[in-house]
Order: structure tokens, then C-alpha cells, then sequence
């Protein structure tokens, strides 16, 4: 399709445009572009080559090549999951997570709640026998009214046998009756939990499997041990509870779960139907559609964050419009004007009164030649931010920027009878923000070795330039004046012509230097240096 020389000037535009963009561009655009192949022929090649069904090269190509062959996580990370899937789940794993952190916390609670109740409800039975049973074991002929004792105790729940052992430890009542008169034989397998001098917690097993809990106490009168009663408490019967109300609570927590996916879902849908709208809007604003604009009404930060959109668009369409008349150094009152009528004809050409500032640096050539390239682009920067700065605050418009020189304009485009006054502010502004500057950043060879000059006078203002590139920008006498002007004025000067000097009259402090003879001038100019300026109200 192409030849070898062809593909070799593709590639070094691409490697150019690579290193100019610093993204990517597809070569096959650039190759269309040269007007090597159409776009056709190379949609062509990448289906036959891909197995694909592109309809345009501004389709994401690589991508779409990711997922159809790429490993399985590139295809993983190449699918676009939708945010309202991705708020969903997280809000129904968070769900998850708290109600069984919830639930794990309630079960372990009634655990314990229902664990020690039993024990209450054991101690107390056992503290009834202990001292029920303390003057029967006196008497001969007990066993009929200590099995009467305990007859009862079974009737509550979780209590498995209640025994009363006399001094010989031989059975004297027992739940079971079979067992009464029988030596006591100890439990097997026995784990002691606990010992307080009074009352002893074991825990076993009984034959049938059935895990107990054993409280036992020793039956004393007036210091003799009588024998000792044991109450046992099942185990089993506290888990069975616990599973009980467990249940309960799983059908609670698989409703609560239920509930919280279709609420999640809405949220999700909620979030991210506007979220969506926004995304359209960016690919709008990304073909240069500056004026799309995001219909959000909500009373929350997806409503602001449309709003913050909306102006950025606005923006981003003014900014277009002060490129392609002005370029970038422009105050918000021209900028006003643009927007009413970028093609008004005052952008034509006409003449004006306007007052132009030039700035220069006092022997930058030498302070270059000494300094590293980045340190000499450093201090420029910082120098013009400066002036660029005091410029714009005052109503003027940065005309250009030439080599180490600012050309500052007032009073064009905008008409300001003041300009000439706002031009000597603006420039005296300037000199006290290189001092301060300098001061604040160890610089004194720079910024404090700026010269101005001021003149005033007619102009020609308008677009200038060829389909290539225009500007807005002034000429004329003035203009050149001001230039001279400029080389007159020493470090931190501040130099203005005789017509300035006439206008403002009392409202600036000046010092009178000799006529200066300009090139393109028969007659000497008179120049004035300026001290300061005083406020309004003192003039």
C-alpha cells in the first residue's frame, strides 16, 4: 500500500508529534493525513489484520484490540464497569460487612447474657439447697425430704440433675432416684473453670454426650461440712437458645441484606445517570463544543460539580475566542467586549490615543551569558509574572513579550480617559514588585536592574498579521517613542514624556532630566523620571 520512504516520514511525524504532544498519535492517521492511504484502506487493513468492524480511526482501536486479544487481565482492565454496578456493590459488600460485624457482636452478647443467667439461675438453686439442706442432713431419716428438695429443680429450664451428697459422699437426693444411696462417683473428663472458695464450675460430659456444667458447693454448719450439693447446668440447652434466637436474627440480616442491594442499586443509578451526562459532556468539550452545556438541577456536589462544568466550558469558549483575537494577555473588560462581538471592527484597524509601556533589563546580555539557560528562563519568568501582573490590574493588555522587553497598552481596545495615569501606576507598581521579589527570593541582579519608558500618543490598533498567525497589537510613532524612552531609563527608572508629564500634572513627583535626542527625532525629547505618585484625594 505504501512504500518503505513513506513509512519512514510517518513515523518521524509521529515521533515529532509524540515529543511536540507528549500522548501518543496513531500512525494511521498520519499516514491519511500525508495522503499516503485513505482512511478507508487503512479501516480496511486493521479489520482484515484484527478481525474487527472499526467504522472510523477516531475509535479506540488499541483498546478494542486489548479486549479481544489481550491476557486475561488486560481484557479484565480494558471492560468498562458501570459505576452505577461498581456503588452497588461496595454498598452491598459495606451492608455485608456491618450487619455481620452486627450480628457477630449481638450473638456473642446473648451468649454471654444467656450464659450468665443460667449460672445466676444455677447459683441461686444451689444456694436454696445448701441452706435448706444444712438441718436436714442432721436428722436420721432426710432422704425423702431432701429429694423433695430438689424435685422442683428440674422443672426449670437448662438444669439437668441436682444432687445433695452427705459427709461420706454417699447419695442422699438425687433428680434421678435411682442413684440415691449410692456412693458419688466423680464426673470423668472433668475441666475446672473456676474456684472462689464457695462455689466450683466445672464443666464434663455426660453419657449421653450432653455437655454440662457442674456447680458444686460444700453443705457447713458451725464450721463441720455436713456433705455438698451439685447442680449442673446444660451447656447444650444455652447453645440451643443461642441458635434459636440466632435464626431470628439471619432472617432479619438477609432482609436487612435485600433491602440494602435495591437501595444500593438506586444510589447507584441515582449517582450515576448524572455522572454519565457529564461524561457525554466532556467528549463534547473534547471535540471543541465549548458551548455544550450539562442540564443538572440537584441540590447536592453532582449539581455543583455541573455547575463548576457548565463555567468551565464557558470558560474554555471565551479563552477560544481571546485566542483567536488576542492570545492570552488580555484584562476581563476586553475580554467582556470580545464576547458581545469577537468580530466587532474596532478589531479592523483604527487609530487611537493610547500610552504604551515598555520594559527592558539593564545589561541582560551580559547577565546571560553567565548563568545556565534554565536559571536565565527562571528569572525571565518571574520577571515578566511580575509585570504581566501589575499590566492586567491596572486595565492594560500585554501586547507582547520580545526577547527580555514587555510591551504593555493602555487605553486600546478599551477607551479609558485615565489611561495615562493607570500606565505611571501600573508601572510603579512593577519596580516595587521587582524590589519585593528580589528581596524575597535572594535576587538582586535581575529584577532590580529593570528599566520603563511611557509615552503617549495615537496608534493604529487592530488584528495584524496573515492567515498563519495574527495578533492584536498597536503601531506607530508612539510606539517607537516609548521604545526609546525605555533605553533611556536606568535600573528601577521609571521614564515618561513631556505630554504624560503635562497630563497628570500635579499627581506625579518627577524629576526633570536633560532633552535626550531620539533617533527618527529632529528636536531633543524632554523626559521626566518618576519619583512616585500621589493618591487621588491629595492631588
Amino acid at each position: 500500500m505504501i512504500s518503505d520512504e513513506q513509512l519512514q516520514r510517518a513515523l518521524n511525524v509521529q515521533r515529532k508529534r509524540r515529543s511536540q504532544l507528549n500522548r501518543p498519535f496513531h500512525l494511521g492517521l498520519i499516514l491519511v493525513e500525508l495522503g499516503y492511504v485513505s482512511e478507508q484502506d487503512v479501516l480496511n487493513a486493521i479489520n482484515e489484520r484484527y478481525r474487527l468492524s472499526l467504522n472510523s480511526l477516531s475509535d479506540n482501536v488499541e483498546e478494542l484490540i486489548r479486549k479481544k486479544y489481550g491476557s486475561l487481565r488486560q481484557r479484565m482492565s480494558a471492560c468498562s464497569i458501570p459505576i452505577a454496578l461498581k456503588l452497588a456493590v461496595m454498598t452491598t459488600l459495606l451492608i455485608i460487612l456491618t450487619i455481620f460485624t452486627l450480628s457477630v457482636v449481638i450473638l456473642n452478647q446473648q451468649r454471654e447474657q444467656l450464659y450468665d443467667q443460667s449460672i445466676r439461675t444455677g447459683r441461686i438453686s444451689l444456694s436454696y439447697f445448701v441452706s435448706n439442706a444444712r438441718l436436714l442432713l442432721l436428722e436420721d431419716d432426710n432422704v425423702l425430704r431432701l429429694n423433695t428438695l430438689i424435685t422442683e429443680s428440674v422443672k426449670i429450664d437448662g438444669i439437668r440433675y441436682a444432687i445433695i451428697l452427705d459427709q461420706n459422699r454417699i447419695i442422699k437426693a438425687h433428680t434421678d432416684y435411682r442413684q440415691i444411696g449410692n456412693p458419688f462417683q466423680a464426673f470423668k473428663n472433668v475441666t475446672k473453670i473456676s474456684d472462689d472458695g464457695i462455689t466450683a464450675c466445672s464443666d464434663h460430659y455426660l453419657p449421653s454426650g450432653e455437655h454440662m456444667l457442674n456447680l458444686n458447693r460444700d453443705i457447713v454448719l458451725q464450721g463441720k461440712k455436713l456433705g455438698e450439693v451439685h447442680v449442673g447446668l446444660s451447656l447444650d440447652f444455652i447453645e440451643q437458645l443461642i441458635w434459636q434466637k440466632s435464626r431470628t436474627l439471619i432472617w432479619v440480616s438477609l432482609g436487612t441484606i435485600s433491602l440494602g442491594i435495591m437501595v444500593a442499586v438506586l444510589i447507584g443509578l441515582h449517582f450515576s445517570r448524572p455522572i454519565s451526562g457529564l461524561v457525554e459532556a466532556t467528549r463534547e468539550i473534547s471535540k471543541g463544543n465549548f458551548q455544550h452545556r450539562v442540564d443538572q438541577i440537584r441540590n447536592d456536589e453532582l449539581g455543583d460539580l455541573a455547575m463548576a462544568f457548565n463555567r468551565m466550558s464557558r470558560d474554555l469558549w471565551i479563552k477560544s475566542l481571546m485566542q483567536k483575537s488576542f492570545g492570552k494577555y488580555i484584562g476581563s473588560e476586553i475580554l467582556e467586549m470580545i464576547m458581545v462581538d469577537p468580530e466587532t471592527p474596532w478589531l479592523k484597524g483604527r487609530r487611537n490615543v493610547a500610552t504604551i509601556l515598555f520594559t527592558d533589563v539593564r545589561g541582560f546580555t551580559a547577565y546571560s551569558e553567565q548563568r545556565e539557560p534554565e536559571e536565565v528562563v527562571d528569572r525571565l519568568n518571574e520577571y515578566f509574572e511580575v509585570a504581566a501582573n501589575a499590566i492586567l490590574r491596572h486595565g492594560g493588555y500585554i501586547d507582547k513579550f520580545v526577547g527580555d522587553a514587555v510591551l504593555g497598552v493602555f487605553g486600546v481596545p478599551v477607551a479609558r480617559e485615565d489611561h495615562m495615569e493607570r500606565a505611571v501606576r501600573a508601572a510603579l507598581e512593577m519596580q516595587q514588585g521587582f524590589c519585593d521579589h528580589a528581596e524575597s527570593t535572594c535576587e538582586d541582579t535581575l529584577l532590580n536592574a529593570i528599566g520603563i519608558g511611557i509615552n503617549a500618543g495615537v496608534v493604529v490598533s487592530g488584528n495584524i498579521g496573515s492567515q498563519v498567525k495574527m495578533e492584536y497589537t498597536v503601531i506607530g510613532d508612539a510606539v517607537n517613542v516609548a521604545s526609546r524612552l525605555n533605553g533611556l531609563a536606568g535600573p528601577g527608572e521609571v521614564i515618561i514624556s513631556r505630554n504624560i508629564r503635562e497630563y497628570l500634572g500635579d499627581l506625579i513627583e518627577v524629576e526633570a532630566c536633560p532633552p535626550q535626542k531620539i533617533k527618527g527625532k529632529v528636536i531633543p525629547v524632554e523626559v521626566f523620571k518618576v519619583l512616585g505618585i500621589r493618591k487621588k484625594e491629595s492631588a
